[in-house]
């Protein structure tokens, strides 16, 4: 067992806490951080399965993510454009493959229009609204207490137009149900990107990929630490208290929020740190797994019961070639309707062989976990053959990504509140208690439950650590020389 002392003490190795770490010791604070898992890179894992180098978590890079990007160039990493020459294909509710170039879906004239209708609505709600304080604007509790599946059919009639402007919010970012989360939470996905014409486009916010893999992010910054990173290593308990025995921060009321100066003792399985702040690096979901002494404020235990992440199973399908290319197609598939609702060709740089990757979200993933695991494949296979033909029924190496059943994640791809939680909670879930600070790509704006996201985090809650710090300083130093 390892006893440290540091300033800042990071529980979670991905990319929002190795990111915090290296900010902080980059400006001068020490630091330790605790890592459940055998490696660093939360929800990005790259992995070789059966000699195939798979992203099994978070991999793409768009052009508005620049926190990431200037991050990936300080690490030295390069990236590569994902392959999208040729044509798509979109498959009807009604089962019917049809190939198209563009942006929009080849649907009836009506139903294109009510699409386009649609996400210029959405686009507009996004610009007025925002990605920072969503709960704060007039409309948020009115757009937080109808689910988005409603509120759609509220604007539409059209039942296929509402389904795929679905689709790409519940089964491709939050992946659950559109009943099972709000109006005002799809706007929050929707201006966390930009705008909702960026989630559609496809060739914007899937447009690159890093040579050798998203999780050399934290792997690089995990190296420039080195022994400050403990992995196997959970953390069962958060001690705290403030060190002029202040009774009001002691009990963790919500007048506690960061300032101040506390001593913190994070028990793990394999070391104790004693630090000055703390950062919980994880999703939402997991922050009951420590056991905080004192207890957290009653607003922070409701609002954590109000946030869970979705579910999402991540196929890779590995062959001898990209043999999709060879027909003319570019590997991307949509299908509200399909078991695989969307595919896309994920070959690794300069690699031969050729690597589809699909997705399958919320009630789907559901149905298909009721299913034996050579009737998942089967099934799966052949939803990959509708939209690229029957080659695809015989990968050379077979994959399904489910972080759902990881013990130190239990979902994916990120937490969301669930129907009328945002406007309620959201102002809170940022609120420093004591010396604890929250970080990962669950509650970032920009960038929300993106790599870029969870930097942006990481950055964001260094910054305010060290100003908090700096504050603290003058303090200190009267201490020491009243002493």
């Amino acid at each position: 067992m390892r006893n440290l002392e540091r300033d800042v003490v990071i529980i979670g190795a991905g990319p929002s806490g190795m990111t915090a770490a290296y900010e902080l010791k980059k400006a001068g604070l020490s630091v330790a951080v605790l890592e459940a898992r055998d490696r660093v890179g939360g929800r990005t894992w790259t992995n070789v399965i059966d000699g195939a180098t798979l992203e099994i978590g978070g991999q793409w890079v768009s052009p508005d993510q620049t926190a990431l990007i200037g991050l990936l160039k300080e690490l030295g990493l390069e990236t590569f454009d994902r392959y999208r020459d040729g044509e798509s294909v979109y498959i009807s509710p009604d089962g019917i493959r049809t190939r198209y170039t563009g942006e929009m879906f080849p649907v009836g004239e009506h139903t294109a229009a009510e699409m386009a209708r649609l996400i210029d609505l959405l686009d507009s709600l996004a610009a007025e609204i925002g990605a920072h304080e969503p709960w704060a604007h007039a409309r948020s509790r009115e757009l937080d207490i109808i689910s988005f599946h409603h509120w759609l059919r509220q604007q539409s009639t059209d039942e296929e137009a509402c389904n795929n402007i679905g689709l790409f919010i519940a089964g491709g970012m939050l992946t659950k149900p559109a009943h099972s989360f709000s109006a005002l939470q799809a706007v929050l996905m929707a201006a966390s990107a930009g705008s909702f014409s960026n989630l559609v486009d496809e060739d914007y916010i899937l447009d690159k990929r890093v040579i050798g893999g998203m999780q050399q992010v934290s792997e690089r910054m995990a190296a420039e630490l080195g022994a400050d990173v403990v992995l196997n290593s959970p953390v069962r308990t958060l001690r705290w208290a403030a060190d002029d025995g202040g009774a009001d921060c002691a009990r963790g009321t919500e007048d506690a929020v960061g300032t101040g100066r506390f001593t913190v003792t994070a028990l793990s399985d394999a070391a104790t740190v004693t630090a000055r702040y703390a950062i919980m690096a994880v999703p939402p979901n997991l922050y009951t797994r420590v056991s905080f002494e004192p207890p957290l404020p009653r607003r922070q235990h409701q609002m954590h019961q109000h946030q869970s992440l979705g579910l999402v199973i991540k196929v890779h399908a590995v062959y001898a070639t990209p043999f999709w290319r060879e027909d003319g197609l570019c590997g991307t598939g949509f299908s509200a309707s399909s078991l695989v609702q969307e595919v896309y060709d994920n070959t690794n740089h300069e690699d031969p062989r050729g690597t589809l990757v699909g997705f399958i979200s919320d009630e789907k993933a559901d149905y298909a976990f009721t299913l034996g695991a050579e009737e998942r494949k089967r099934k799966i296979t052949e939803s990959l053959a509708g939209f690229l033909g029957d080659k695809a029924l015989d990968p050379v190496v077979y994959y399904e990504s489910d972080w759902g059943s990881e013990e130190w994640t239990r979902g994916a791809y990120a937490t969301s509140y669930d129907l009328g939680g945002l406007h309620r909670y959201g102002a809170d879930q940022l609120k420093p208690v004591g010396p604890i600070h929250w970080s990962s790509s669950d509650l970032a704006a920009e960038g929300y439950q993106h790599v870029d996201g969870a930097v942006r985090m990481g950055q964001y809650t260094a910054a305010r650590i060290l100003t908090a710090d700096a504050h603290n300083a003058p303090e200190a130093a009267a201490a020491v020389v009243g002493s």
